[in-house]
């Protein structure tokens, strides 16, 4: 797992306080579909629950989350992207993140459906 005071786990090189940070401490919104979706990554990697279920859609979000804390997060690639700029409403953002468990290294790979309302981006789902 990433400190809080190193770079930032979602991979750009910044540092944590300056690039996700920021949006988990809610001082700002990340303002494209790609920022959110990296700083839902990282707080995967910082098992920040809470900062996930604040950024799921409400039509989609669970009651709860249970996150897996035998799984780390080692990286993070941006695949792609359509839309999701801070002018549309919504975009998708395919992502391949690695990880080490107990069981040994994998990744998983998805395309995530976002949206944007009331000036928020949001994760809605993933795509088959």
């Amino acid at each position: 797992m990433t400190k809080k005071n190193g770079l930032c786990p979602c991979g750009t090189g910044d540092a944590y306080a300056v690039c996700c940070g920021r949006y988990h401490l809610d001082e700002v919104v990340p303002p494209t579909a790609e920022k959110l979706m990296r700083s839902r990554y990282s707080a995967f990697a910082l098992e920040d629950g809470d900062y996930l279920l604040r950024t799921w859609h409400p039509d989609t979000r669970p009651f709860e989350l249970e996150l897996d804390t035998a799984i780390h997060w080692t990286g993070l690639e941006i695949l792609g992207s359509t839309r999701g700029t801070m002018f549309d409403t919504e975009g998708t953002v395919e992502f391949r993140a690695s990880y080490r468990s107990p069981e040994g290294a994998g990744s998983q790979q998805e395309l995530s459906n976002f949206v944007r309302e009331g000036g928020r981006w949001y994760y809605l789902d993933a795509q088959d």
